[in-house]
C-alpha cells in the first residue's frame, strides 16, 4: 500500500533576485524542512517571468511568487486547492503564520518554528516603518541596479553587465508579441498592454546605454544616491534598536533589511562574505558626499567590570555581523 503524496508549496525564485533572497531567508528562520517547499528556478535574465504560463500565476510577472495549498485541502484525500503569493511582505508573513507552534501543516520539520511578528504595537509601526522604507520603488533593488553609474566611465561599465540581460528579456516579450499577432497563443488585451509595457521600459532603460539621455540618467541616478538612498537609511536607522531591528530577536524586519542591504553592499563593491564595519563603510563611501551612519551602538554583552572598553558601530554594522552569524545568512548567501 502506498502512502499518499500531500501537496506542497511550491516557490518560484530566481538565486539573483533580491526579494527572493528574503524569502529564502524567511523558510530557514522559520525551520521549513527542505522537502516542504519546492523551489523551482525562474530566469529572469531570460525573461521568464513574462511567459504565459507563469502570468498565469503571477499576473505582474513578480519573482518570487509562492503557490501554496489552501488549508482546507491539505488533506491526502482532498483535492488540492492553491493559492498564489507575489508580493513579498504578504508573503513572508504568510509563511511566518503557517508554521509555528499551533500550525496545522503538515511540518516534516523539528525544527523550531520562532515567531518572527513584532511582539508589541510599538514594534509593529517600528517594523513597518523600516520595511515600507526599503520596499519605495525609487529604492527597489533594480532600480538601484539600473542607477548604479554616475558618470560615463562607470556608465559604460555598467552598461557591459546590464545590457546583454536587456537584450535578453527585451527579446522573449517581443516574442511573446510576435505569437500573438500570428495567433500561436491567445491571450488577453490586459496581458499584451502588459507586455508592450515592459517592452517600453527595457528600450527605455537600453536607449541610455546607446547614450541617449545620458544627462538625464546621470542627474536621477545622482539624486537616487546621494538623497534618496541616504533618506531611506536614516529612517531605517532612526526605528533600529540593535543588534537586530527590535532589540535582541530577528524579526520580520530583519529578514527585508537583510536582503537589501546585502544587495546595497554588492552594488557598492562589497560582499556578504564582509564584515560589518567593512561593508557599511563600503556603502558609506559609495554614495559619498560626506554621509556616515552615526557609531552609537554599544554591544549589550559589555562588560564594565572588564578592563577592555565598549567600541561603538553602527548600527547596521552590528545587525549585519549579527544576521551574517545566522545559519540562514550561510544557506542563501553560501556562494
Amino acid at each position: 500500500m502506498s502512502s499518499a503524496i500531500l501537496p506542497k508549496a511550491v516557490l518560484y525564485y530566481n538565486p539573483q533576485s533580491v526579494w527572493s533572497s528574503a524569502v529564502l531567508l524567511a523558510l530557514n528562520e522559520k525551520g521549513y524542512g527542505e522537502d516542504e517547499v519546492d523551489l523551482r528556478v525562474v530566469d529572469i535574465n531570460k525573461g521568464e517571468e513574462f511567459s504565459p504560463t507563469f502570468l498565469r500565476l503571477s499576473p505582474k510577472a513578480m519573482v518570487p511568487t509562492l503557490v501554496a495549498p489552501l488549508r482546507g485541502s491539505l488533506a491526502s484525500d482532498v483535492a488540492s486547492r492553491f493559492k498564489a503569493i507575489s508580493d513579498t511582505k504578504a508573503l513572508i508573513e504568510f509563511l511566518d503564520k503557517s508554521r509555528s507552534a499551533s500550525s496545522h501543516t503538515h511540518t516534516t520539520s523539528s525544527a523550531p518554528a520562532p515567531s518572527l511578528s513584532p511582539a508589541t504595537v510599538a514594534f509593529a509601526t517600528a517594523s513597518s516603518k523600516i520595511i515600507d522604507s526599503i520596499q519605495a520603488d525609487e529604492v527597489s533593488p533594480d532600480h538601484l541596479q539600473y542607477l548604479n553609474a554616475r558618470d560615463q566611465a562607470s556608465l559604460q561599465e555598467l552598461g557591459k553587465s546590464l545590457v546583454p540581460i536587456l537584450e535578453s528579456r527585451r527579446a522573449a516579450i517581443v516574442e511573446y508579441l510576435t505569437e500573438c499577432e500570428h495567433e500561436t497563443i491567445r491571450m488577453s488585451e490586459k496581458t499584451k498592454a502588459f507586455w508592450r509595457e515592459k517592452q517600453a521600459e527595457v528600450d527605455t532603460a537600453l536607449s541610455v546605454f546607446s547614450g541617449n539621455d545620458i544627462d538625464g540618467y546621470l542627474s536621477r541616478s545622482r539624486n537616487t544616491w546621494e538623497i534618496t538612498i541616504p533618506g531611506v537609511l536614516t529612517r531605517v536607522n532612526e526605528e533600529f534598536i540593535g543588534p537586530y531591528a527590535l532589540g535582541d530577536q530577528v524579526s520580520i524586519a530583519d529578514i527585508h533589511l537583510s536582503a537589501w542591504l546585502s544587495h546595497l553592499v554588492r552594488l557598492a563593491g562589497g560582499s556578504p562574505s564582509d564584515n560589518g564595519d567593512v561593508a557599511i563603510k563600503r556603502v558609506e563611501k559609495h554614495i559619498g558626499n560626506g554621509f556616515v551612519f552615526p557609531e552609537d551602538f554599544l554591544p549589550s554583552a559589555f562588560s564594565p567590570f572588564t578592563e577592555e572598553k565598549a567600541v561603538a558601530r553602527s548600527k547596521l554594522a552590528a545587525f549585519w555581523d549579527a544576521m551574517k552569524s545566522r545559519s540562514s545568512w550561510k544557506k542563501v548567501y553560501a556562494s
